[in-house]
């Protein structure tokens, strides 16, 4: 069973065997108290018989925010409330066209003749075939997986998958 509707989840293959948690915030930037509360919600009316895959994320090792302190709070939901899971922590999706992921926020800022900032800061990106890839080899057992990608710089990530002649801040 999959749950959610997004980038994550366009590329999952169904199992009846796991439930996959790919629906919530999405938006690192995120304030509003209403939609973490939906994610704690839809998270904590599963069946928590079957085995839990959760889509966390690297930033929690990055940096302190709103966002990651929920994506811990959501782990340690998991943790807790589901005697059988994984949680899946990933680096920057490369595909799909949520503009509040990395890589497609980048791509309509070019697109749109934006300026924006390049941070000079590492991030880790990765390719729907390396998910896909690792989405195969979750075990049945309690596990915690590392999804990271590859390591890239800002710039490196706006050269590579938007155009290496931007207008930046």
């Amino acid at each position: 069973m999959i749950i959610g509707n997004g980038t994550i989840a366009s590329v999952i293959p169904d199992r009846e065997d796991f439930i996959f948690f790919a629906s919530g915030v999405a938006n690192s930037q995120e304030l509003d108290e209403k939609k973490y509360q939906r994610e704690i919600d839809l998270l904590l009316s599963q069946d928590m018989t079957k085995h839990l895959v959760y889509f966390g994320s690297l930033s929690i090792f990055q940096k302190s925010s709103r966002y990651t302190e929920h994506k811990i709070y959501m782990e340690q939901l998991v943790r807790k409330n589901f005697p059988s899971y994984t949680i899946m922590r990933l680096g920057n999706p490369t595909w799909g066209t949520n503009v509040q992921h990395l890589i497609p926020f980048i791509k309509e800022k070019i697109k749109n003749k934006e300026a924006f900032e390049v941070l000079d800061e590492y991030r880790y990106v990765l390719e729907k075939e390396e998910f896909v890839y690792w989405i195969g080899l979750i075990p049945s057992w309690n596990s915690e997986m590392m999804i990271t990608g590859i390591r890239l710089k800002v710039e490196e990530i706006v050269k590579k998958y938007g155009h290496p002649k931007i207008p930046t801040k």
